[in-house]
């Protein structure tokens, strides 16, 4: 991966890095993950810039996805291809969707594939850009950053994080998850005790 995103960085520059990320909603088959990896890693070696190699990765990831919830929106008619051979991966995003409702978007980051279906779901579920835009912009800012950053820092070794989050991403995007709303529902308890114990002292 960082051997091929070095060639597209030599005859591309930055826009390289743009439109690997823009182009996944198409199906190109290099994940996400290990583009922004290599991204930051180009970038810690010194070939760009750190500052717009990030700029221009973040917006390849928004916009990439973006076009998503444009076809669910306004295309549903156009965009049977990005159901196609994804019906398994569609039902997550439905899933998520349902279950999770506008935090399912931030959410899906945490999935490869899913993260592409799930602005096209929310799309064609009539959400406002504004919406979509406030918790898929942020969720990919957090997202480019930890990915670009880790990049930055791990060098020429981002090969080997690039294959495994590639064999590993699911189950790592569901024990993320778990943590993260294991932490949410003992946060919820504990204020719960604290309010209960200040309305027995009254």
């Amino acid at each position: 991966m960082l051997d091929l995103l070095q060639q597209w960085v030599g005859e591309y520059g930055y826009f390289a890095l743009f439109f690997l990320l823009w182009l996944g909603i198409v199906g190109l088959p290099i994940p996400d993950e290990g583009i922004v990896l290599s991204g930051g890693a180009i970038a810690g070696l010194g070939i760009l810039h750190p500052i717009p190699s990030f700029i221009f990765t973040y917006l390849g990831v928004v916009s990439g996805l973006s076009i998503g919830y444009v076809l669910g929106r306004f295309l549903q008619r156009y965009s049977e291809r990005i159901q196609k051979g994804k019906e398994g991966y569609l039902t997550k995003a439905q899933t998520l969707v349902d279950r999770y409702g506008t935090w399912g978007l931030s959410i899906s980051y945490l999935f490869p594939v899913v993260r592409h279906l799930v602005p096209y779901l929310v799309g064609a579920g009539n959400m406002p850009f504004r919406t979509y835009a406030a918790f898929s912009y942020t969720a990919g800012f957090i997202w480019t950053l930890l990915f670009f950053g880790l990049g930055y820092f791990l060098g020429e070794q981002s090969e080997r994080w690039t294959q495994w989050i590639a064999s590993y991403g699911t189950e790592i995007g569901l024990g993320v998850v778990a943590i993260v709303l294991t932490f949410l529902a003992m946060k919820y308890r504990f204020r719960r005790s604290v309010k209960g114990e200040r309305e027995l002292d009254k």
